[in-house]
Order: structure tokens, then sequence, then C-alpha cells
């Protein structure tokens, strides 16, 4: 096994903590084609990618290829693990994590982080931690890259309160990824393998909050209104 392969398992199995901060400026972007905001390269059909390249697993608003320029992806399942809304010192809104579930497995999307170039990624999920996830994810790609997770830390994530709602623009872009790559079963297994919707739902779609808001359907709008009405239902 050649030295870039050892470094890249080694990087995988390091969790990286990156503090919060203020949006990333547009100078980063620059720097970080990845990170730009609106770029959409369309269904990856060639499944062969460079074995050196490890990959990320994305299960919330990564699903949505819109929000990154990553063009090496392909859907994806992981077991072991659920959705959770969750609330963190960092942050007064609530957002997705992955929590332990031995008995849960989640639709998502893997793509290659080409040349092992993280930095744009940790910006991006700077209030998580990346850690290894490759025995459990289930792929079509034609060899066994390393796959990595974001994840809250666990002592650093609680259950949504009354002040601590979820922003409806985060939501449209995470559902509108999960129907492009999954179709409507897709979505409805979205929701019914995530915890925490007792959180209130701020409704920013008037002036959308979220940095990488997308613009949804009529439609899109209407399947997402409509699950969360069942799923908020008290």
């Amino acid at each position: 096994m050649g030295p870039e392969s050892l470094a890249g398992r080694m990087l995988l199995r390091h969790w990286r903590y990156l503090p919060d901060s203020p949006d990333v400026d547009a100078g980063t972007l620059d720097q970080h084609p990845p990170l730009r905001k609106g770029l959409c390269p369309g269904i990856y059909k060639c499944k062969t990618f460079p074995m050196k390249d490890p990959f990320f697993f994305g299960y919330g608003s990564l699903v949505n290829r819109k929000t990154h320029d990553y063009e090496q992806a392909h859907p994806a399942q992981i077991t072991g693990w659920r959705r959770a809304w969750r609330r963190s010192p960092l942050r007064d809104l609530c957002y997705l994590t992955a929590v332990p579930d031995a008995d849960c497995t989640l639709d998502g999307l893997i793509a290659a982080v080409p040349d092992s170039d993280w930095q744009a990624l940790d910006i991006r999920e700077r209030a998580y931690l990346r850690q290894d996830a490759t025995r459990q994810v289930r792929h079509e790609v034609n060899h066994d890259p390393e796959v990595a997770i974001y994840a809250i830390a666990p002592d650093a994530h609680h259950p949504p309160t009354p002040e601590n709602p979820i922003l409806l623009s985060y939501l449209d872009v995470v559902v509108q990824g999960y129907l492009t790559e999954f179709g409507e079963e897709g979505v409805a297994r979205f929701f019914d393998t995530t915890d925490g919707w007792h959180a209130p739902i701020l409704n920013d779609r008037a002036k959308p909050v979220y940095p990488r808001a997308q613009s949804l359907s009529r439609t899109e709008t209407a399947l997402v209104d409509s699950y969360l009405s069942r799923y908020t239902e008290t």
C-alpha cells in the first residue's frame, strides 16, 4: 500500500473539529470551488473513480448536488446511523446530525474528495466531526474507497427546544435533494429515519436565512409541507 493511501486512511480515522464561524467569504469560495453556491454538475453517470480519492457520505444538505460542486457523486446507503435534529452550543438553530443506531439504514450521497483535500468540506461542516465510516457504507463504486461521515460530537448536541427552530429553507434543500436522488419514496424514508420533529419550524422561505437555499417548484414545496404536517402533528 502506497504512502498516499496510508495517509488517507490515517486522515479519515482522525476526528477533526472545526469551530463555528461566520459564513465563508467570497475569496474563500473562489479558492475552493466545491463550496460555491448553486453549482449542479448533474447526475454522475460513470461509476469509475480515481482509486486514491476518499469519499464523504452526505445525509442532509450534501445530498442536494446544487449545494456543492463535487462531481464524482453517487447515491449510497449507510447502516448504523440515524438522523436527528439537534441544537448545539455553537448554533441557535437546529440542524441535522447523525447519531449511532445499529438498526437504522440511511439513504445518502457519496462523493469523491479530489486529492484528499478536505479543507473546503471541513469549512462547510465546521460544527461537525469527521470520522471514518468506510465499513458501514454500501455503494456501486468500482472499488472500496475510504468514506467519511460528518456528525456533531456526542457530548456537544442536545434535543431541540422551542428556542431552537429548524430553518424551513434548510429543510427544503434537504428534501429537494432526496426527491432528486431517491424519488418520493426516498423523501418518505428521510422523514421516517429522522428524529426531533417536535422542534419548531421557522418559515424563512420569503427571505432565506440558510446560505445555500434553493428555489423549489410548487410541487416540491407542496411535498415538503405535506410531509412536515404529518410529522409535526401534536
